[in-house]
């Protein structure tokens, strides 16, 4: 269907080198997008370009520390350089530390909301010019379940996607006169080297997991690609300030 259809638009996924950000990548290139990947390892960057170049996507990738401003802009206009325009922002770059709240350092609080929400703000505001001077652009925020829910052990983490939430509706109510829809997406549990690691320092959470998804499974980082494409294309044209989740129901049950 056109309304899906991406032929011609510009994507730049932050954290585009492994997991959910590569699916969603990979879903954008899929429907037509040429797709940016911007990430601080350059070796995942490589990887991930020569998966989507062996599809036949069209893909390049920008070594970016999106905790930086003056890096956040210059990935913005390293895109623009090369293909003259952007149309699709995905925020997915994001970090985690599991400790009690009486654990953490300062320094570890600054890292994960820098890393998770001042970032994806910082991306949003590097992309704000680029995408109205081309008269709109779709702008995705990835959030989580935390946004959501409580846990003992996420703290900052969970501060940092529920802001990922209230920041996506102020967008979406600054920026619609610009016809920029800015939206965000709430993974589940997904199987990705992140969620690897929780399941290491969380005590049976992947039995617990799969026994509350009605889906009866962890997602995958390709379940993520529909709604991306969604997000991204003249579909979702009259959806802005959302957030949806993507969860095989687990936040449906009580």
């Amino acid at each position: 269907m056109k309304l899906f259809d991406l032929d011609g638009r510009v994507a730049l996924v932050t954290g585009g080198n492994g997991g959910i950000g590569y699916g969603m990548a990979e879903g954008l290139a899929a429907a037509g997008a040429a797709v940016v990947i911007a990430g601080r390892n350059a070796e995942k960057n490589e990887a991930a370009l020569r998966r989507l170049g062996e599809a036949g996507h069209r893909a390049a990738q920008i070594i970016a520390d999106v905790t930086d401003e003056a890096a956040c802009q210059a990935m913005v206009a390293a895109t623009v350089e090369r293909y003259g325009r952007l149309d699709i922002l995905v925020n997915n770059a994001g970090t985690n530390i599991r400790k009690q709240p009486e654990d953490y350092a300062m320094a570890e609080w600054n890292l994960i909301i820098a890393t998770n929400l001042s970032s994806a703000f910082m991306a949003a505001q590097a992309a704000y010019p680029a995408m109205r001077r081309i008269g709109g652009g779709k702008i995705i925020n990835i959030g989580s379940m935390m946004s959501i829910f409580g846990a003992s052990f996420t703290t900052p983490y969970a501060a940092s996607k529920g802001g990922i939430v209230q920041m996506s509706r102020a967008l979406a109510c600054a920026w619609a006169k610009d016809n920029i829809q800015v939206n965000a997406v709430l993974p589940g549990w997904i199987d990705t080297d992140l969620t690897k690691r929780a399941r290491r320092d969380v005590a049976a959470l992947e039995e617990r997991v799969t026994a509350r998804t009605p889906a009866g499974r962890w997602g995958l980082p390709g379940d993520l690609a529909g709604v991306a494409v969604f997000l991204a294309s003249a579909a979702s044209d009259f959806v802005t300030g959302t957030a949806i989740p993507v969860d095989g129901g687990y936040s449906i049950q009580g």
